[in-house]
């Protein structure tokens, strides 16, 4: 089993950014790659963006289109610590967000807890 736990979530304002961290434990020599989702009452829960674990290519990166050009995701795997750099925030980026292991067989196999991101206009 993997456990992931998010940070840096918080309330800011429209065009703010944030950098969520997100550091998984336990057997994390089965991540194969890491993603970024969020979940509204309205829209349920999403795809944000994701990597993969132990590949170095530059499009092993992908991005939801909602939030292409303003996202980064990037890796720390000696740390076990997935990033997402959230720039030019609109209210509608506001989510709890998770982060998710997938071990390569199908989808998503592990999930942390969420963490809020409220975004005011």
């Amino acid at each position: 089993q993997v456990q992931l736990v998010e940070f840096g979530g918080g309330l800011v304002q429209a065009g703010d950014s944030l950098r969520l961290s997100c550091v998984a434990s336990g057997r994390t020599g089965s991540i194969f790659q890491m993603g970024w989702f969020r979940q509204t009452p309205e829209r349920g829960r999403e795809f944000v963006a994701s990597i993969r674990w132990r590949d170095d290519s530059p499009n092993s990166a992908d991005y939801a289109d909602s939030v292409k050009g303003r996202f980064i995701i990037s890796k720390d795997v000696a740390k076990n610590t997935v990033f997402l750099q959230m720039n030019s925030l609109n209210p509608e980026d506001t989510a709890d967000y998770l982060c998710a292991v997938n071990v390569g067989l199908g989808s998503y196999d592990y999930w942390g807890q969420g963490t809020q991101v409220t975004v005011s206009s």
